[in-house]
């Protein structure tokens, strides 16, 4: 299987192998005109230009949906996509017309979103820190499955006002039926990796000690 490897440049996600164009929003500038009327005093203001254009700015989360199959030229397909937080992840994906079943998309196939088939699996390779815990539904359905994983149905993203452009995810569709793998840049360990990173740090002073 083949390896990618996908960064974000500006809210905007960027494949090492893609050679699709990439979205470029536009920027609207204000801008503003004075009369010639004598200023008397200007105020200073607290907050600094981030700060203001933080508020401006829409509250939404980024993805970056890649499929599970790459498109006729060896690339990846990736789909840009964005929606408020505070949703699970199943339903902004079926809202932006993401697939998300696969070959289980018929009704028969699914449970709709019961947290009981697990058909609805994602892989989360960048913006875990967005989502919720992993529900006792996934701990049950999931246990087989590596810690970034997650039911689509169980996965709430982030909250109604998430904002900002490190307010961004990428989602692999159907791993389970993946056709490459990924270099996780940037990922910090799960759990079961520290354990496995401490204890040979431990072994290797025990050694030295000896």
């Amino acid at each position: 299987m083949r390896a990618i490897e996908i960064y974000w440049y500006g809210g905007l996600a960027a494949s090492t192998l893609s050679q699709s164009s990439s979205c470029i929003s536009k920027v609207h500038q204000r801008c503003l005109r004075f009369n010639r009327t004598k200023i008397k005093a200007v105020a200073s203001s607290e907050r600094s230009k981030e700060a203001v254009a933080h508020e401006e700015e829409e509250a939404c989360v980024k993805f970056a949906f890649v499929s599970s199959v790459f498109l006729p030229d060896g690339t990846p397909d990736v789909q840009l996509r964005k929606a408020c937080g505070g949703q699970k992840l199943r339903d902004i994906m079926l809202d932006a017309n993401v697939e998300l079943y696969g070959p289980y998309a018929r009704p028969l196939l699914n449970c709709g979103g019961g947290g009981t088939c697990a058909t609805c699996l994602v892989e989360v390779v960048e913006g875990k820190e967005l989502l919720n815990p992993r529900t006792d539904k996934e701990n049950e359905n999931l246990k087989r499955h590596p810690k970034n994983w997650r039911l689509a149905c169980q996965a709430i993203v982030g909250k109604p006002d998430s904002r900002g452009m490190f307010v961004q995810m990428t989602i692999q569709q159907l791993p389970e039926w993946k056709a490459h793998e990924w270099n996780y840049r940037g990922l910090p360990p799960n759990e079961e990796e520290e354990e496995e990173e401490e204890a040979a740090a431990a072994a290797s002073i025990s050694s030295s000690s000896a």
